[in-house]
């Protein structure tokens, strides 16, 4: 598997619509760089991650995720002789006091998921390192002045020498004498001095420190004498604070690179735990599934919508308010037969069928859940080859047939067993007839190396190889004769036509010249559709019996993993239970309890076991509740619904 079957198949697309549903950068950098992997216990790993996330979402809330920005570099960069600057300590301290929250909502889960176990066992938190630099790094990302005594004291003598200066320029100010010289009765800045506008004229009226002129030198900018080393004080002071401000940001910076290890292990599992709630997003916006994953090559999927499309539809209907929906087909592959050829009218959906199917399995083995019903399953395949598209080149003088038949050729050679081929308009681009005796050959081989295949065609000879070869069988996509249009849906072990006398009849083609139409057909395609015609009530019969056997197994599993739900349930809530009585059993007076109906604190006065009460008071006042009412402090939060 490379970049180029992930760009046919648009798999970049669902990458990206992942990470939009990712809450932070480190989610959405491993959303976008997300590969299919090619080992099952990987694969089914990644499918259990997702399958448990979304047991803690629906049970204690996504994971949270506020205040987690992506500084592996301002962590690397920690170690360096240069400090972080406060803007960025700012940004890693309120990271590292977020990763308090996600500890404390793997602790709420306890050990209800258990393929995410490791992930909880590489998050530290990291809070007293946050809070540390919160201490002296405010949420602005500016030096607290109480960070430091000295710096405390330093900035006090500064506003303390400001003040003085404003006083005696105010006093100037006030003077009518002394605002005559000037362009406007106020002060300025210049170079953070506080400077007076005097006018040119006046040159050497007034005492001080001349800084710069204005464009057209009407204006002299003066820092009166009076203010001049009040100002020179503060310029003292000012290096005296950037040295400390300097020596803390030394300090923070060597903090966090003496813990650099865990935390840039912390901040991977909280990429992971993003990109796996953003996994369950997607899937609950399609209704996705995760798929079981089949180690005998058989592929099944049940009412499958395209991926790519339900993105692009579900855009169009934001901006455009046109609500559309992806016609979901059922397709398998590798029970009874391990080549489909799939046959209908163009824009019938044949190609759209072979996209969904690549999809589904490259989002299955990147842990993605599939837009598929319950049920649907799929083997890890080792490499998945694509021919879909104009492969024309004209660097290499290569027709649309040659280069395409040297695409299927380099397939060949590379199939085996683990194999996914999927190839558009087989036998395309030349005779019919040998383009439909190279493609009976091209099916030969992949049967023949085992490898998986599905295949599209519009030559009636292919439909043969279904009677010819026990591994191989047809597919259509279902054409409406009445309506003239694909209705896109997808049947299994029926050939599909062209439609060509339907469609000319219907537009209006003469009855005479449909026939003489017909009378042109070769005889082995008219003896080939008599024989399918024959043949088509039983495929229909024995597919809808197929249909009914799955259904019933898959409610038979649906059932027994409800109870398998139910059950583990029950046994969490005895859990909780038995641990609420041996606390009750263990109350003493002065014990600190919660009152559950008005969820605050209460000191227990006396316990009354056999009338099922506890005395408790508030500080203000002493009442009696049932022992239901009452839970542990030190299981705040955690479900205990049990108790009563």
């Amino acid at each position: 598997m490379n970049d180029a079957t992930f760009d046919k198949l648009e798999f970049g697309e669902i990458r990206e619509a992942i990470a939009n549903c990712c809450a932070c950068e480190l989610g959405k950098q491993l959303a976008r760089s997300m590969r299919p992997s090619v080992k099952t216990n990987v694969v089914r790993n990644r499918l259990a991650e997702v399958h448990d996330m979304r047991l803690l979402i629906e049970e204690h809330g996504a994971p949270p995720m506020g205040g987690v920005h992506d500084v592996r570099r301002l962590v690397e960069a920690s170690g360096l002789p240069a400090p972080l600057e406060p803007e960025e300590l700012a940004n890693v301290g309120e990271t590292l006091r977020a990763t308090g929250n996600l500890c404390a909502w793997f602790a709420r889960a306890g050990d209800t998921a258990p393929s995410l176990h490791s992930l909880r066992d590489r998050l530290f938190d990291l809070t007293p390192i946050g809070e540390a630099i919160s201490a002296w790094i405010d949420p602005r990302g500016r030096v607290c002045d109480e960070a430091t005594p000295k710096l405390a004291s330093v900035r006090g003598a500064m506003d303390q020498a400001r003040k003085r200066i404003r006083v005696a320029v105010d006093r100037l100010l006030r003077q009518p004498s002394f605002t005559r010289m000037l362009q406007y009765a106020s002060a300025t800045f210049h170079n953070d001095r506080l400077v007076l506008p005097l006018k040119s004229e006046y040159r050497g009226r007034i005492e001080g420190i001349v800084h710069r002129s204005s464009d057209s030198g009407a204006t002299l900018f003066v820092e009166p004498a009076e203010s001049v080393e009040l100002n020179n004080t503060i310029v003292r002071l000012r290096d005296e604070e950037s040295k400390e401000i300097t020596r803390i940001l030394k300090i923070l910076s060597q903090s966090i690179h003496a813990s650099e290890p865990a935390i840039m292990a912390t901040l991977t599992v909280v990429g992971v735990l993003d990109l796996l709630n953003a996994k369950c997003v997607y899937g609950r916006k399609h209704d996705c599934v995760n798929p079981e994953i089949d180690e005998h090559g058989v592929l099944e999927l049940h009412d499958a919508r395209h991926p790519v499309l339900l993105e692009l539809f579900d855009r169009r209907a934001a901006t455009t308010g046109e609500a559309a929906k992806v016609v979901p087909i059922d397709l398998r592959l590798g029970d009874d037969f391990d080549v489909l050829v799939i046959t209908g009218p163009n824009t019938g959906g044949k190609t759209v069928a072979l996209k969904t199917i690549g999809l589904m399995a490259l989002m299955t083995q990147s842990g993605i859940p599939i837009p598929a019903g319950a049920g649907s399953r799929l083997p890890v395949y080792r490499q998945i080859f694509l021919d879909i598209g104009d492969e024309q080149s004209l660097q290499q003088s290569l027709s649309t047939f040659s280069s395409h038949l040297q695409t299927q050729l380099n397939i060949l050679r590379c199939s085996g067993s683990r194999s996914l081929v999927l190839i558009d308009e087989l036998g395309a681009g030349t005779d019919p007839d040998e383009g439909a005796a190279i493609g009976r050959a091209i099916l030969a081989e992949l049967g023949k190396l085992g490898a998986s295949a599905v295949v599209t065609t519009h030559l009636s000879a292919l439909k043969a190889e279904a009677y010819t070869n026990k591994r191989v069988d047809n597919g259509s996509v279902e054409f409406d004769a009445e309506t003239l249009r694909p209705t896109y849906r997808m049947r299994l072990g029926e050939p599909g036509n062209s439609n060509a006398l339907i469609i000319a009849k219907r537009l209006g083609m003469a009855a005479r010249l449909v026939k003489l139409a017909k009378g042109f057909l070769d005889r082995r395609s008219a003896a080939l559709n008599e024989a399918i015609a024959g043949t088509l009530r039983t495929r229909r019969e024995a597919e809808e019996a197929r249909k009914e056997a799955r259904d019933a197994r898959l409610e038979a599993h649906l059932q027994r993993e409800q109870f398998e739900r139910d059950r583990a349930k029950l046994s969490r809530q005895q859990d909780q239970f038995d641990a609420w009585t041996q606390w009750v059993d263990g109350l003493e007076s002065g014990d600190q309890v919660i009152l559950k109906p008005l969820r605050k604190s209460a000191r227990v006065v006396r316990v009354r076991l056999q009338q099922q009460k506890v005395v408790v008071t508030t500080g203000a006042m002493d009442f009696e509740v049932p022992l239901r009412d009452i839970a542990d402090p030190a299981s705040a939060g955690r479900d205990d619904s049990s108790s009563g």
